[in-house]
């Protein structure tokens, strides 16, 4: 008899001790009523006649569903995201919701189609953070008053139709050729202006002309197989060049 006496003791004495990590936080009830919060470290409560509930104060992270959101521009996109949230106040989020977790969850689900329907497929494509920071807005607001604290919404995947994808690869490839059309068309232009520049300089020289042949010949390196044949002798069309200038001169006096 004694020896059952130890054993119910010591097990009321176990059952009384709550050991709260640095994490967590503690929430009493006494006979359904609340009674007082547990901090971090060695706390005891009275066995049967109190109830203690231990909750994470960390960041927590939850998923929200793949779902399927009719846009602004009537685009049928599957859009899912995650929230990272953490409790602030133990006692409102235990008393107050049943289940802050899937509340939290099914509410972040609700403020993802509310935002992604007032926006255009564009928007969406390119405005993710934005998105998420809105989303992180509506539900902070109605998280408050659950004892939490929306920390982050991260969109995740973005899924379209088929067709919609190959529409859009279309007009990304067109818009690639466009851009390289015109880089082609401005190459073409520079390079018209840089010869014209470069006849223009060996025009006004009287050694350029003979200096870029002398380069091209030697561009065209030792190789036996290579036979250069100049029609004209370079010395003949200098004489040309000097006799059209003099008559030029000539006509205007």
């Amino acid at each position: 008899m004694f020896l059952v006496f130890i054993v119910i003791a010591v097990f009321i004495f176990f059952s009384a001790i709550r050991i709260i990590q640095q994490y967590e936080t503690g929430v009493v009830f006494q006979l359904g009523r609340y009674s007082r919060t547990l901090q971090p470290g060695l706390n005891l409560i009275i066995p049967v006649i109190e109830y203690a509930r231990v909750i994470d104060m960390r960041i927590l992270t939850q998923d929200i569903p793949k779902q399927q959101v009719i846009t602004k521009d009537n685009v049928p996109v599957s859009i899912n995201g995650v929230v990272y949230f953490k409790v602030v106040d133990a006692q409102i989020a235990v008393i107050q919701v049943q289940n802050f977790v899937y509340a939290i969850s099914q509410y972040a689900q609700a403020a993802l189609r509310d935002v992604i329907g007032g926006m255009s497929l564009d928007d969406l494509l390119a405005e993710r953070q934005k998105i998420g920071e809105e989303i992180e807005t509506v539900t902070q607001k109605e998280a408050k008053s659950w004892g939490l604290q929306v920390t982050a919404i991260k969109i995740q995947d973005v899924d379209m139709p088929e067709e919609l994808k190959k529409m859009m690869s279309r007009q990304a490839s067109a818009e690639r050729e466009k851009r390289a059309t015109i880089t082609k068309a401005e190459g073409d232009r520079l390079a018209a202006v840089n010869l014209a520049e470069a006849a223009k300089t060996m025009f006004q020289s009287p050694g350029a002309m003979q200096l870029r042949t002398l380069q091209t010949i030697d561009g065209l390196g030792p190789t036996p197989s290579n036979t250069v044949v100049l029609a004209v002798p370079v010395d003949i069309l200098e004489l040309i060049r000097s006799c059209t200038i003099k008559l030029k001169e000539t006509k205007q006096d």
